[in-house]
């Protein structure tokens, strides 16, 4: 499937993303309030079993701050087919959460404990989501605009 089908497969499926033709591949993206609680897992999981996607490759999760909310941003791709994606979901930047992906594909639940040690984004239903990088006595995230270094070295 090239990616012209596979863009229009996607917006057969989820009429309510927004759907953008990225430099390499497509890219989906939810407006946090459009992915109704377990919305998003569904999302995920219909990506990762349907039998014209098969994206059982969580490559990359990440998070950017743009001051007014976060993007979530996760990079699928399916080894069978050989094609990608970009998955993105705006949350709220003052109580950010959203579900996780640890239970659909395992390399979420380290990819997830980064973002909530540095970011602190909260991950629903992740099974161990405690600080990796910094020690548990830290105040604040670090990669977050609004971030105060305690020796103000750092300033974002």
């Amino acid at each position: 499937m090239g990616n012209d089908e596979l863009l229009e497969k996607l917006k057969e499926l989820f009429p309510d993303a927004s759907i953008e033709q990225g430099n390499d591949w497509p890219e989906l993206l939810f407006e946090h309030a459009q992915v109704a609680d377990g919305k998003f897992l569904e999302v995920v999981q219909t990506l990762k079993s349907t039998n014209e996607f098969l994206f059982n490759y969580l490559f990359c999760e990440t998070c950017v701050d743009w001051k007014t909310h976060f993007n979530m941003v996760y990079h699928l791709e399916s080894t069978q087919y050989r094609h990608s994606m970009v998955l993105k979901v705006k949350l709220n930047h003052e109580q950010p959460s959203i579900d996780s992906l640890s239970f659909v594909y395992r390399t979420a639940e380290m990819h997830e404990r980064e973002i909530f040690d540095l970011f602190g984004i909260v991950f629903t239903g992740h099974p161990n989501l405690k600080r990796i990088i910094l020690t548990e006595d830290w105040v604040g995230h670090p990669l977050r605009k609004d971030y105060d270094d305690p020796i103000n070295m750092i300033k974002l």
